[in-house]
């Protein structure tokens, strides 16, 4: 058992800044993608609701990219950012669907029709895709390894399972507990 929470709490130590970042990343993203429909839908797109939410959604989505390239993951991108934009899109657009499958599932499966009801599970999809989409980056999007860094240099032995003799304690960064 002691095992384990020592891999829990190297894994705690190993994302907090990750996860902080991509918090922040992905809250200024919202604003933006949510500020941006109300003007549009109030504005200049007022009657194209739809392509107003692409629209919003699109540039929220190239601010996310950017900043999660450029700050949040900036140890992990790719050299090839063409190849690694198009990998952002696709994980956002799944992210999108369960947001979306979510409301779907509730409206459709369960005949939720309060609006209030709805939009609580708009916001437990919005947290799913969230947890999605940060474990869908940090492993598949921006996968470059860190062995270079030292706070980040034990990150393979925590993710890869020990078993028996060959087990060795977990490496804690010199900063962290």
């Amino acid at each position: 058992m002691a095992g384990l929470m020592d891999r829990i709490r190297g894994l705690a130590s190993l994302f907090w800044r990750e996860v902080a970042k991509f918090g922040a990343v992905g809250g200024v993203a919202f604003v933006i993608d949510n500020g941006l429909y109300w003007y549009l839908i109030h504005g200049p797109m007022s009657g194209s609701e739809v392509k107003a939410r692409f629209v919003s959604a699109g540039i929220a989505t190239m601010f996310a990219w950017v900043a999660n390239r450029y700050w949040t993951f900036r140890h992990r991108r790719q050299p090839n950012a063409a190849r690694e934009l198009l990998m952002f899109v696709f994980i956002n657009v799944i992210g999108m669907g369960i947001a979306a499958g979510c409301v779907w599932v509730a409206k459709y499966g369960f005949d939720v029709t309060e609006p209030s009801a709805l939009f609580l599970v708009g916001i437990f999809g919005t947290v799913l895709a969230t947890l999605v989409r940060f474990v869908a980056y940090r492993f598949w999007v921006f996968n470059v390894e860190l062995d270079e860094e030292p706070e980040f240099s034990h990150d393979k032995e925590i993710l890869r399972p020990q078993t028996g003799a060959a087990r060795e304690p977990v490496r804690q960064s010199p900063t962290g507990p």
